[in-house]
Formats: C-alpha cells, structure tokens, sequence
C-alpha cells in the first residue's frame, strides 16, 4: 500500500456564542483544515488540524509522503517532522499520523485504540469549559461571575458533566476567582474546579489570586504565569496542582519543566505532541516522574475529536476528565452530526480507524460558510466590542 494523494479543505462551523479570551475572540465560528489521505487501494484516511488555514502547508509536504507505505510512521514522521527545520510542524504531522492510523485501523478492521494498546474505558467523560460570552444565545453577554455559575450549572444538568474549567485572563482576576467560588456553592465539594489565565497574570496575581483559591481546592491551576519560570515561581506558593498546556508543550522543553519542578499535571494534546502516538510517549515520560496527565481541546470537529477519544481511552493514568470546547459547536462534519454527551461523557467510536466519515454534504456547506467568513487568525487578536485593544502578557 502507497500513499498517492493529499485532499486538503478548509471548513467553518457556526458557534452558540463568541468566545472570550485573554488575547483575542473566537468570533463566532471555529475553523479546522482537514486532511484526506489517499491510497493507492482506495483506503482513504481522515486527518485534521487547526491553526487556521494550514491547506498550503500541508500540501507542501505532499512530496515528502507520496510513495510511502502509511503503516511505516517512523519514515513518515523523520521526513516529514525531523528532516528540514524549517518545515517541522508537529501540528500538520500529527493530522498525518491521524490520517495514516486512520487508515491502518480501516485495512485491518480494527478501532484506532487497538493500534495504540487498546481501550480499556469505552467513554471519556469531559468538562463544562466555560468562556466570557459575546452574543450569547438569547442576546447579551456575559458580564459577571453569576453568569458565568448559571451556565455552569445549565451544563452540569444538560450534559452531565461533572468538571468546569474557566478560560480566564478576560475580566477581573478577582471577578474570574469569584466564578469558581460560586460554581462551588451552587454544585457542591464534589464538582471539579479548574481555572486557566493562559498565563497572563504576573507571578504576584497568580500567586494572590491561587492563596485564594485554595480553600476550594481545585483540580488544579493551568497556566497561572507565563513560561516554564512563571509556572514553577507560583507553584512554590500556591498548594494547588499545577497544569500546563503551554509549557511544556513540546518533548523540547519537557526535560527542563521535570527538572525545574514546573508542573505537575501536562495537559496531552494530539497536535502540539505529535500526534497520537507522540501522546503515549508523553504519557510514559509523566509516568516515570509521576507527573498526572488530563486532555487539551484544540477547538476540534469531530474528526480530532474521534481520535482524542481512542487515544484517550487507552491511557489508565488519564483519571481527569478532558477538555472539549464541543458544546459551543452548531455542528459537525462528520456523518451524524455532533456526537452525543451522555452523562458527562462521549462514548469512544467502535468503527474501523477513527469510525467516523465525513458527511459530503455538511463538507460542502461549511466550506462555503469558511469562504464566506475567512480565517480568523489574522484578527484572532481583536475584540471587535473593544477597538484598539490588544493583550499585554504579565500586566495585571
């Protein structure tokens, strides 16, 4: 079996609400690129990647795999991701690898996981991720800790969930702390409390706002201060775990985070870890330092979204709910639409490879409502309701 062709899309879908962040706004959609990897059998194998339009990329890497078998990974990977510097990207080769395991788990009939040691849960329960909302369903924004609790709890009795994380960094420190204090009064000492500032805050407010939370005692606190000094600066003063998703977020910088004593929980993403395959690594180098491990959500369909579930499902030491910005979502790609919560969790697919397929038709529409909308990243960082404002890392 050879590779012989890359298919390249680019495709928009509608959210409930525009997402607040500290440094710019979702506005109202999210965009991925995906990836049909073509055989020369007719296996094709899904992939996708965010990052706004990464199509050209992607295709100029298409001389560097044409030809190759797509079970053979580690030639994939050292020409694709460690050859040439300047093209490495362990974003676009993880949509690859996904494509290539895609493929493999549809020429032998078996489920991604089983390619990966196989599930040993058949759900993965998952977050209420809460956002500052613009235009929320029904008109207004969210302007207050209270709105941010209510929906919260319309969450937890909708979907199930049992967990929350607050993208923070957006209002007030105090006002963003205060969100949690709620959440834990209206939900009780059972509900799982997560706060992310994407490391915003100074290393002081960090450090003020974490002493303040501890009585609430979340799961832990993500990327309180910028950089692997700022995580470990509040991690000597706060008693809350420490989590990441930014540093470390690539095998580079994970050697000096462990000797730093940065963190102690690596959010595991697909894409910034090279792929599923690059996450169970990650996960034995956690294990060997006793480092806990949860799930990023990188705005992914359900494409993404399928092979996070298999990857997932075979790690035993994966004990947190994972993150997914799912819920905002209007809808999916794939053939029968947004995959369901039930219970606070998503069963994992049971098809051949990632078991799901692109629904054509819902490809057409959101290619044409990408067209129409454009990529976002080249104003990722505005707030069309505060003109002139920018973010400025370590301000408040």
């Amino acid at each position: 079996m050879k590779i012989t062709d890359l298919r390249t899309r680019c495709v928009a879908i509608p959210l409930n609400a525009q997402l607040r962040h500290n440094t710019g706004v979702h506005p109202g959609y999210f965009l991925r690129t995906i990836l049909e990897v073509i055989t020369d059998e007719g296996v094709i194998g899904l992939g996708e990647v965010g990052g706004g339009d990464q199509r050209a990329a992607l295709q100029k890497l298409k001389p560097r795999i044409v030809g190759l078998d797509p079970f053979q990974l580690e030639i994939i990977k050292q020409k694709v991701l460690r050859s040439i510097y300047y093209l490495s990207n362990a974003r676009l080769y993880a949509a690859i690898e996904i494509a290539c395991l895609d493929i493999q788990g549809k020429v032998l009939n078996r489920p991604l996981s089983d390619l990966l040691g196989g599930s040993i849960r058949k759900e993965i329960p998952f977050i209420a991720y809460l956002f500052w909302r613009y235009d929320r369903p029904g008109g207004g924004h969210d302007t207050c800790a209270e709105d941010l609790a209510d929906y919260c709890v319309r969450l937890h009795e909708e979907l199930g969930v049992n967990s929350m994380k607050l993208k923070a960094g957006v209002e007030k420190p105090e006002e963003e702390v205060r969100v949690l204090q709620l959440c834990r009064e209206k939900l009780g000492p059972g509900f799982g409390l997560r706060i992310d500032p994407n490391g915003l805050w100074s290393v002081a407010t960090a450090v003020r706002m974490g002493q303040m939370m501890e009585e609430l005692y979340p799961e832990y606190f993500e990327d309180p201060s910028w950089g692997l000094e700022g995580n470990a600066a509040v991690k000597k003063q706060v008693r809350i775990p420490i989590a990441t998703n930014m540093y470390p977020a690539r095998f580079d910088d994970l050697g000096p985070a462990i000797r730093m004593n940065a963190v102690d929980i690596i959010l595991t993403d697909i894409h910034y870890w090279e792929g599923p395959r690059g996450v169970k690594d990650l996960v034995a180098v956690c294990r060997t330092f006793n480092l806990g491990v949860s799930m990023h959500s990188g705005a992914e369909f359900g494409i993404e979204l399928a092979a996070m579930l298999h990857t997932a499902s075979t790690i035993p030491t994966m004990t947190f709910a994972g993150d997914a910005h799912y819920h905002y979502l209007t809808d999916d790609i794939i053939k029968g639409g947004l995959m369901k919560y039930e219970n606070g969790c998503i069963k994992v697919p049971t098809g051949p490879g990632l078991g799901v397929e692109l629904d054509e038709e819902k490809m057409e529409k959101y290619e044409k409502y990408y067209e129409e909308k454009g990529d976002y990243y080249a104003r990722f960082h505005q707030d069309s309701y505060r003109p002139g404002w920018f973010p400025i890392v370590g301000s408040i």
